[in-house]
């Protein structure tokens, strides 16, 4: 018996002596990186190859599913569980449709002003509404976004209620050619949704992400270990309010027209993107991809069912919640150890075949 204890605390001992290194990467994203490089490349040659319907449904697949990165980032890992986000969406299309409109701006210039404009108002707005906690930060962030929906139903120069089109002369400074255009719009929106999750992943990758994911699982704990967490919360929610802003006026770039009841719609840009980030997993980089995969799925197919469409979409997000509180792809993740993006750092214990190498 002695000995068989001595072996094991030898063994053990062993084993805590093994070198180690750390890694970040998987096998399986290291694959995955492989075929999204190919799907990627695929979805950049499609105006060469695909028609005009495929180029808006993908164009929307790419905004939406950069709205569900934002949200999911400011929910599912600073805590900020915001049901008001349509108002950046709003701001950054209004501030689009103003520069271009009276003051003549350059459309790529104003498009790249939306973004930080949205950003700019967003601080006054997170000085009042980060006084709340839980569901009454939710309430605020909504009633914000209703003032500044209002607010534009009253500017005359905003177009009051009946909002803003976009001139010819507007649209020729992206192409004359109408189809050159749609083109240019179509990657422009790739482009976007590429830039937000790099900025997303490469966020959560630094010390930042290491903040955000400790204030995700205790904020007490983890001010106590000296995480600023307004600091962290507040640069966030900028950030967020910025990439959105710049989402928002990309978006009515394309739709070419905006009103109050279009650009700080509830439904349009808040309530399906929750639904995508909850279905699809919250706290995860993949998660907001597998709900807009499975949202767009079943608008396609369904929705010349009318309200049916909606109470099935209703009743799946029910059945998930249920059975895999974490969405899909926490289930995912929690069944089988599955990251395609990872983002933590994973300590790994060298065999004696990689000691040799190094």
């Amino acid at each position: 018996m002695a000995d068989h204890v001595a072996g094991d605390v030898a063994g053990q001992s062993a084993a805590d002596s093994a070198p180690v290194h750390v890694e970040r990467a998987t096998k399986a994203s290291r694959i995955f990186a492989v075929l999204a490089a190919v799907v990627l490349a695929a979805l950049i040659s499609l105006p060469w190859w695909g028609d005009i319907g495929w180029m808006r449904l993908i164009a929307e697949m790419a905004y939406y599913v950069a709205l569900a990165q934002l949200w999911n980032l400011l929910a599912g890992y600073a805590g900020l569980v915001s049901v008001g986000q349509q108002a950046y969406v709003g701001l950054g299309g209004y501030m689009l449709f103003y520069l271009t409109g009276v003051w003549n701006v350059n459309v790529y210039l104003a498009l790249l002003l939306a973004g930080p404009f949205a950003g700019l108002m967003s601080i006054p707005v997170s000085f009042a509404v980060f006084r709340l906690r839980g569901a009454y930060f939710a309430i605020g962030t909504w009633v914000v976004s209703e003032v500044f929906s209002l607010f534009a139903s009253l500017i005359l120069v905003l177009g009051a209620g009946s909002g803003l089109s976009l001139t010819v002369p507007i649209l020729q400074e992206i192409s004359p050619d109408r189809d050159v255009r749609g083109t240019m719009l179509y990657l422009m929106t790739l482009t976007m949704s590429l830039f937000v999750f790099a900025i997303v992943y490469l966020l959560l990758r630094s010390r930042h992400g290491l903040a955000l994911t400790a204030i995700r699982d205790s904020e007490p704990a983890s001010a106590s270990l000296g995480v600023n967490t307004f600091r962290t919360k507040f640069i966030i929610y900028v950030a967020t309010a910025a990439c959105t802003g710049l989402i928002g006026g990309l978006i009515f770039l394309q739709k070419l027209r905006i009103s109050p009841e279009a650009g700080f719609s509830i439904n349009d840009w808040t309530v399906v993107v929750i639904f995508m980030v909850v279905i699809g997993g919250i706290g995860t980089l993949e998660g907001p991809f597998i709900g807009m995969l499975v949202y767009i799925a079943l608008r396609e197919f369904l929705a010349d069912y009318g309200t049916y469409y909606l109470i099935l979409l209703g009743l799946l997000a029910i059945a998930i919640m249920l059975k895999a509180p974490m969405g899909i792809w926490g289930w995912v993740i929690h069944r089988y150890d599955l990251q395609l993006f990872p983002v933590g750092r994973r300590l790994k214990l060298e065999s004696a075949d990689d000691a040799s190498k190094r």
